[in-house]
C-alpha cells in the first residue's frame, strides 16, 4: 500500500503546465489479445476510463474482420459509448473504413501509417507512397465532414527488418501527413528502441521542416525500459500529447517484437510527481485496470498498478 499523498509533486523546470493523455487501451490495446473481449466488456472498458478523467479514449477500429478480428464488432460497439462527454477517436484503414465510421457519427478520424517500407507491406500491404496515396482522399473526406483527423505513423525510431530509421525519411512522411490535411501526428516507436537523444534529435528536425510541435503527439512502447525516460525527454521538448494504455495493454500484431504500450498509470504516477495536470483520477484508473486485467485472466503489466493494488 502507497502512503497519501505520494507521489510528491515537485516541479522540474522548462515542462507544460499540463498534458493530454491520448488513451489508447480500449483499441490498441484490446486488438493485441489472443482473446476476444466481450463487447459489453469493451463498453464498460471504455465507460471507466472516461470515468477516471481520460479525456480522449481511442474507442476502436474500422478495419475488416479478417484482419484484426478482435474489433470486429465496432460497429456495435460505438453506439454502445454515446453520451460519455469524452473524444472518441476511432482508426480508419481506408475509405470503406471513413464510411462506416460516419455513419455511426465519429468525428475524429485517426489514419495509421509507416515511415518504413518493410512495415508499410506487413501492415498495409503497399509501399509507404502507394499507403500515402490511399490516405489522401481518406483525409480530405473527413475534413469535408469537419472532423479532426490524427496521423499514426509506426517505426518511427527503428524497424525490426529495415533497423536504424533515417530521421529524414521519418520527416518526409510525417510532412507528407501534415500536407494532406492530419490535424495532429502521433510519432510511433512501435519496438521500443527509442532513447531520449533520438527523440529530442527526431523532433528538432521536425520543427526544422516547418511542423510545429503543437501538433505533435508521442506513442512510446516499453521494450526497453525506455518509455517514461523517453516521454520525459518529449515533454521537455514541448510535446504536451502523450498516447498511453491503461494497465500497459497491447502490442502491435504486426511486429512480433513490440511488447506493450507504456502505461497509462506509469505515466500519470510521473506526471503528477512534476506537477503536471492530467485530469486524471489516478485510483479510479487503477481499479480499472484491475478490474480488465481480471478479465483478461492475467495481471496488468503496469508497475504502478502492481504497487497501488498490493494488499499487504
Amino acid at each position: 500500500m502507497t502512503a497519501p499523498g505520494l507521489p510528491m509533486p515537485v516541479p522540474a523546470p522548462g515542462l507544460p503546465a499540463r498534458v493530454r493523455i491520448h488513451e489508447v487501451g480500449a483499441r490498441d490495446g484490446l486488438q493485441n489479445e489472443s482473446a476476444v473481449v466481450p463487447t459489453e466488456v469493451k463498453a464498460e472498458f471504455v465507460r471507466r476510463l472516461a470515468g477516471a478523467g481520460l479525456a480522449t479514449v481511442e474507442a476502436t477500429s474500422f478495419v475488416h474482420p479478417k484482419w484484426v478480428p478482435q474489433l470486429a464488432d465496432a460497429e456495435r460497439l460505438y453506439p454502445m459509448l454515446d453520451g460519455l462527454g469524452v473524444h472518441l477517436p476511432v482508426l480508419v484503414p481506408n475509405d470503406r473504413g471513413l464510411d462506416r465510421a460516419l455513419a455511426l457519427g465519429a468525428r475524429r478520424i485517426a489514419v495509421f501509417g509507416s515511415a518504413t517500407e518493410s512495415f508499410a507491406k506487413a501492415n498495409l500491404n503497399r509501399t509507404v507512397e502507394e499507403s500515402l496515396a490511399m490516405f489522401t482522399p481518406v483525409v480530405a473526406r473527413a475534413k469535408e465532414e469537419r472532423a479532426h483527423v490524427r496521423g499514426y505513423l509506426s517505426m518511427c525510431f527503428g524497424d525490426p527488418w529495415e533497423g536504424p530509421v533515417p530521421v529524414a525519411q521519418v520527416v518526409r512522411v510525417c510532412r507528407a501527413l501534415l500536407d494532406m490535411g492530419c490535424d495532429e501526428l502521433s510519432l510511433g516507436d512501435t519496438i521500443g528502441v527509442a532513447t531520449p537523444g533520438h527523440v529530442q534529435a527526431l523532433l528538432a528536425a521536425l520543427n526544422g521542416a516547418g511542423v510545429p510541435t503543437d501538433r505533435l503527439g508521442v506513442h512510446f512502447h516499453d521494450t526497453y525500459g525506455q518509455a517514461l525516460a523517453n516521454t520525459l525527454a518529449a515533454l521537455q521538448h514541448g510535446v504536451t500529447t502523450v498516447d498511453a494504455s491503461a494497465g500497459g495493454l497491447g502490442g502491435c500484431p504486426y511486429a512480433k517484437s513490440a511488447t506493450g504500450n507504456l502505461a497509462t498509470e506509469d505515466l500519470v504516477w510521473m506526471l503528477h510527481g512534476l506537477g503536471i495536470e492530467t485530469g486524471v483520477d489516478l485510483g479510479r484508473l487503477t481499479a480499472t485496470s484491475v478490474w480488465m486485467a481480471e478479465r483478461l485472466g492475467r495481471p496488468s503489466p503496469s508497475r504502478t498498478v502492481r504497487a497501488l493494488s498490493h494488499k499487504e
